[in-house]
């Protein structure tokens, strides 16, 4: 039976199974070989050596992590424009109306975090007691 994707079910077979078995050796490994050790000393909060501040972690504003994204966002944009810029008298008008496409979007995605306030830091910087 010499059937065209076979080869393909192979490979997604064997990419499959290799994280899989990887997974179930290390549950056995950790089922036969390592102790469990409880107790006060191995549950207790670790920060690099030093005995923790506080009982529990600090909470952070979702806007950090939304401007945080946001960053992200326009720093690769400029890993996909550099390429063109380095090429753009070579590329014909496609490639341009592509290129202003692609910054278009970008430009609406900025106008949305800006019209969420995401980029107005005022608002957090109040002290928790002022109203």
């Amino acid at each position: 039976m010499n059937h065209p994707y076979l080869p393909v079910l192979i490979f997604f077979a064997v990419a499959l199974a290799v994280p899989l078995g990887a997974l179930a050796l290390a549950r056995l490994w950790m089922t036969f070989f390592t102790p469990i050790k409880k107790g006060a000393e191995k549950n207790a909060l670790y920060e690099c050596g030093v005995n923790p501040l506080s009982d529990r972690q600090t909470r952070f504003h979702s806007k950090y992590y939304l401007f945080g994204l946001l960053f992200l966002l326009f720093d690769v944009e400029t890993v996909f424009l550099l390429p063109f810029a380095v090429s753009f008298l070579k590329l014909g008008y496609p490639a341009f109306i592509a290129a202003m496409f692609f910054l278009l979007l970008l430009a609406e995605g900025l106008l949305w975090a800006w019209s969420k306030g995401l980029l107005d830091w005022r608002a957090l910087s109040k002290p928790s007691g002022a109203r």
